[in-house]
């Protein structure tokens, strides 16, 4: 399953839920928003972190562009994806679920 995050973890706890539920082996990309989620050496690093090993993690990279994140600034082990990428992601994972 992808399960697909676009809300900031510092405004809406919509990241923390996804973690919670969500089964090990799961892909998730954050997107939109969702990117700040991503960020190494923030308040909220940890909680992505320390789950590379459970999930899949994918970022999407003109969104990243679009708020001025280089992706060296992100988490290791989170993948920069394009658009055909998180299209490839959805296409591959057949279900999709959306944490607002």
């Amino acid at each position: 399953m992808l399960h697909t995050v676009n809300k900031s973890p510092f405004e809406r706890n919509a990241l923390e839920s996804c973690l919670r539920l969500a089964k090990k082996g799961s892909a998730i990309i954050l997107f939109e928003d969702g990117v700040y989620g991503a960020m190494a050496g923030t308040a909220k690093s940890d909680m992505v972190a320390s789950r590379t090993g459970d999930y899949e993690f994918y970022v999407l990279g003109p969104d990243l562009a679009a708020r001025g994140i280089a992706e060296d600034q992100i988490i290791g082990g989170v993948k920069v994806v394009d658009y055909g990428g998180f299209v490839d992601l959805a296409a591959d994972k057949g279900t999709v679920q959306s944490w607002l």
